[in-house]
């Protein structure tokens, strides 16, 4: 790896306070990744992530720890959306790995800004996420293929979702140069955003969200809400630009909401 290259890992965990909130016993940032409390929600704990640097940069290895305890209620969001940037040299790609624990009867809602993939970029990334059987988790992702007027880098995202221990869901979506077809009918069909909403609760395991199509002009994007088989669903959509993508995503949560 390049010697200027960057590890950072940032750690959260939220726990019951004991008075119905939920505290923050670890915050811990380091690096590119900045944490901030921000301004409670009834018995929800708020976090920001802040962008301290430019990064991830080539050969960076950046990962986020969060882990709602038992009880917990957490959000966590961001300040900008995360410029995946060419590295310096031949660094190899960056890596950005994000594992989500949630406890029983603790809830999590994961609320990132879009992650940009720059030209010349080359950006591996992550997501991993472990539920208890009667946790509760909203989590969104956004990928923008290339700034504006210009081609992507390469985007590799692999999603993973288990319950109780259960494989329930293992994606991997590829962008960008040396990806087969990406940017072809069955794939993005020329937009140039892709995201997905990803929902759990105990309730959808007797009553999941029915599978559907969200109704729009197929030039402003598309969205599709499917159960997976267990407790959760995963809309996933396309669009245009990340305002369009963001409207898709809302409606998602709309539909699949607890």
């Amino acid at each position: 790896m390049n010697a200027t290259a960057v590890r950072a890992t940032a750690r959260i965990t939220a726990a019951p306070d004991g008075r119905g909130g939920t505290a923050l016993p670890v915050l811990e940032g380091e690096g590119p990744l900045a944490l901030r409390r921000v301004r409670a929600q009834g018995a929800e704990a708020g976090v920001c992530v802040i962008g301290a640097m430019s990064a991830p940069l080539g050969g960076d290895r950046l990962r986020i720890d969060a882990t709602a305890e038992p009880g917990a209620s957490l959000r966590v969001t961001a300040a900008a959306a995360t410029v995946a940037l060419p590295g310096r040299g031949a660094s190899g790609p960056a890596t950005y790995d994000v594992h989500l624990t949630v406890g029983e009867g603790a809830e999590l809602r994961w609320l990132p800004e879009p992650l940009i993939s720059a030209h010349g970029s080359d950006l591996r990334m992550t997501t991993r996420v472990d539920l208890a059987p009667t946790s509760r988790l909203v989590l969104r992702e956004e990928q923008v293929l290339g700034r504006a007027g210009e081609r992507p880098g390469r985007l590799t995202s692999r999603l993973t979702l288990r319950v109780g221990g259960r494989l329930l869901l293992d994606q991997e979506t590829s962008y960008g140069p040396g990806a087969p077809g990406w940017d072809g009918p069955a794939v993005l069909a020329g937009h140039r955003t892709s995201g997905q909403l990803l929902a759990a609760c105990p309730e959808f395991t007797d009553r999941p969200p029915e599978a559907q199509v969200l109704d729009g002009d197929p030039a402003e994007g598309e969205a599709v809400l499917a159960p997976l088989t267990g407790p959760a669903t995963l809309a996933t959509a396309v669009a245009p630009d990340a305002l369009r993508l963001r409207r898709l995503l809302d409606a998602a949560v709309k539909l699949s909401s607890w």
